[in-house]
């Protein structure tokens, strides 16, 4: 009996530390009914589900510790909060409140926004550089302060993480140990190895794609004795959208010298990537529904990522945007015909 009676004492003691939790999520009225979720922020494990009511959807529960979440309702994302216990109620806005760390959480959004104001308002490149400083020094310090908990994680997640080198990645860790073994930092530093992978001198990296009965792969266009603009885009995103008539000029004017242009379709829906490129009027071809193929491939965190490749399939410039991307493939095709 002394194995039983012992797990039934852990059972027990693992229910006691257990804190309940109640989680209020304003509707509109297009949501009633929908199956509503809390997730696991860090790597998308289901921790609560409820159908919604006709007001809101309410999720009860316990856990043992905070943890960095997200509300998910019919595909509609909100804002991460962290779980923990208490109850915990949405605003309109989509923000949480009325728990200590989502308290604390929401007040640093509000001095978020009050930077991005004074950013906008700034007079000078100077100011905006200021401010930015000012907005990295609150989050090294809420980092700091919540280094034990889930805030702290999500205010490491907020760092320039996403753009640093692996050597840059892995001193930051020495600060934080604990976070190392988390499932987005390791996916951040994984992407990192394979950016600096895909850096100017080094070959391309094949990838295929397979859509509507039809594979496709980058080494149908690169590496077939021209230079090659690649796009990696998708629809809903603006910045991407602000980048075509910068692709458009440089094709109108290096197209029929030799410069091709390839859009590849990324983290998008199939039907929405070919009304943009109606709707655009894109002269190029595209790889749809590539999702995350390519850009776990060459560690793409951001979109638009534009990659010039040489004839031969050795990338030129890659993740630079208006004139400086214009600079670099003047340079590279006025070299090429001259």
């Amino acid at each position: 009996m002394k194995p039983i009676v012992t797990i039934a004492a852990a059972a027990l003691a693992l229910s006691a530390a257990a804190e309940p939790f109640k989680v209020i999520v304003p509707l509109t009225p297009d949501d009633e009914g929908a199956m509503s979720y809390i997730v696991n922020y860090d790597n998308g494990d289901t921790i609560a589900t409820v159908l919604a009511g006709e007001e809101s959807a309410v999720f009860t529960g316990a856990l043992d510790e905070p943890v960095l979440s997200r509300v998910l309702i019919e595909g509609k994302r909100f804002a991460p909060f962290i779980l923990e216990s208490g109850t915990i109620s949405f605003n309109r806005e989509g923000r949480a409140f009325g728990t200590m760390l989502n308290d604390q959480l929401r007040d640093f959004g509000t001095r978020v926004a009050a930077l991005q104001q004074a950013f906008s308002a700034a007079a000078s490149e100077e100011a905006q550089k200021d401010i930015y400083r000012r907005y990295e020094a609150m989050v090294d310090s809420m980092t700091v302060a919540n280094a034990d908990n889930d805030l702290g994680y999500y205010m490491f997640l907020n760092g320039d993480l996403s753009s640093m080198s692996v050597a840059e990645i892995d001193s930051l860790l020495s600060r934080y140990p604990a976070f190392a073994e988390r499932t987005r930092v390791k996916s951040m530093r994984e992407k990192a190895e394979r950016r600096e992978a895909t850096q100017p001198g080094r070959s391309f990296l094949d990838f295929e794609v397979t859509y509507d009965g039809k594979t496709e792969r980058l080494s149908d266009y690169v590496g077939k004795g021209k230079y090659t603009l690649v796009d990696f885009w998708a629809s809903w995103c603006g910045p991407c959208m602000r980048q075509l008539p910068v692709l458009k000029g440089l094709y109108e004017r290096w197209h029929d010298k030799g410069l091709d242009v390839l859009g590849v379709a990324v983290w998008d829906e199939p039907a929405d990537t070919r009304r943009a490129i109606a709707e655009h009027e894109l002269p190029w071809p595209c790889i749809i529904d590539a999702q995350q193929i390519p850009t776990d491939i060459y560690g793409i965190s951001g979109i638009p990522c534009i990659i010039l490749f040489d004839p031969e399939g050795k990338i030129v410039s890659r993740d630079k945007q208006g004139d400086e991307l214009v600079a670099d493939v003047d340079a590279a095709m006025s070299a090429a015909t001259r």
